[in-house]
């Protein structure tokens, strides 16, 4: 199967929605199928399968900033790659997001799936609700990665949305070697703005035992504000890192730390901790409690977002009672195992397998104008 995945977003920097599209891109490799990324890229591309839009514009988006590239030379790469590489299949993942997406759908050389990533409130939909409406049609299976995620599209989108969870590439974390450490760690991967909640931690890192080691991956708009306002000599900073260190300080840390306000439709990060077999402390969103709450037990401590002293009662609870965090581990473990990306794989597949050979039964349609790009 000739697979091509799309993503709105520039694959060469961290990021939920890039993280899952390449992923998953791997999973189909390893299965023997054509899987292609097309996405933004800003420098060399991450993976050997992933065919460069060019570079991304910095764009304010869900409260955060969202590097997609709406730009027509982008646009121009995309219908060029389509029509080159002439998929079985197009997957587009933020099918609305400005960009190489939304050109796609537009353009619709194969049958499309679309999936969902994003939660919280989007204005651009109810003010574009037709336009919207218009380009959901455009998609053959639409797919959300959780019930907030279809939530946020419910007004816009057909009622057939449905709902698969992202994936964790379990092994990655599981086998990862542990990065050095010879103290307790708290580790915090992510965009630095205020919807992340990392001020939130850092407030709470007072109440931590002196020996305590505080990781902080990432950086972001509020970066050198909290630098310069919490000069704790515990907090480590360190920048970017790579998907090999991220697995390493995973595996490594003693409590992974998720404090985030809102705005998260679902917690792979909490689930790559868990997979690392890392004790999870996190806000308890809707998109957290989801994943931390399972049939095995609670996955997950969980506090009120945005409440400093709570989430330090939390960390050192769990920091202090061995008892406690081995049973958080083991149902993280567990439930890690039951979001394994393989088994997202499968559905995907299905949805695929579906979709080509209705196309293949259906009537053909008329050849559709192409533009040459040079």
């Amino acid at each position: 199967m000739r697979i091509g995945l799309v993503c709105p977003y520039s694959v060469s920097i961290p990021g939920g929605v890039q993280g899952q599209v390449l992923a998953l891109a791997r999973s189909l490799r390893r299965r023997g199928h054509e899987a292609l990324v097309l996405a933004p890229c800003d420098g060399p591309p991450p993976e050997v399968f992933v065919i460069p839009l060019g570079s991304s514009i910095p764009t304010a988006t869900n409260g955060s900033v969202a590097p997609i590239a709406p730009d027509i030379p982008a646009q121009l790469r995309t219908m060029r790659a389509l029509w080159d590489e002439d998929f079985d299949v197009v997957h587009l993942h933020e099918p609305l997001a400005p960009g190489p997406t939304v050109t796609a759908a537009l353009l619709k050389t194969a049958p499309l799936v679309g999936t969902f990533h994003a939660a919280g409130e989007q204005p651009a939909y109810k003010k574009l609700s037709a336009l919207a409406t218009w380009f959901g049609n455009r998609l053959d299976a639409r797919v959300a990665v959780s019930e907030e995620a279809k939530l946020m599209v419910a007004d816009v989108m057909a009622d057939d949305v449905r709902v698969l969870f992202n994936g964790v590439e379990g092994g990655r974390f599981r086998n990862a070697e542990p990065w050095p450490s010879s103290s307790p760690t708290v580790f915090f991967l992510g965009r630095h703005e205020p919807r992340k909640g990392l001020e939130v931690l850092l407030r709470a890192a007072a109440e931590l035992p002196d020996d305590t080691q505080i990781w902080i991956g990432g950086t972001g708009p509020q970066t050198e504000d909290l630098k310069q306002r919490y000069p704790d000599p515990r907090v480590h900073w360190l920048g970017r890192i790579s998907d090999q260190e991220r697995e390493r300080r995973m595996s490594a840390a003693t409590v992974f730390c998720a404090p985030s306000l809102g705005g998260e439709s679902f917690g792979i990060i909490l689930l790559e901790a868990m997979a690392a077999q890392t004790t999870v402390v996190a806000s308890s969103i809707s998109g957290y409690s989801q994943v931390a709450n399972s049939s095995h037990g609670l996955a997950a401590e969980l506090v009120e977002a945005g409440n400093p002293a709570a989430l330090a009662l939390a960390l050192n609870k769990v920091l202090r009672e061995p008892k406690l965090a081995e049973s958080l581990r083991a149902a993280g473990m567990v439930r890690a195992k039951e979001f394994d990306l393989e088994l997202l794989c499968d559905e995907y597949l299905a949805i695929y397998s579906d979709l080509i050979a209705a196309a293949h039964e259906a009537p053909p349609k008329a050849t559709s104008l192409r533009v040459r790009v040079r």
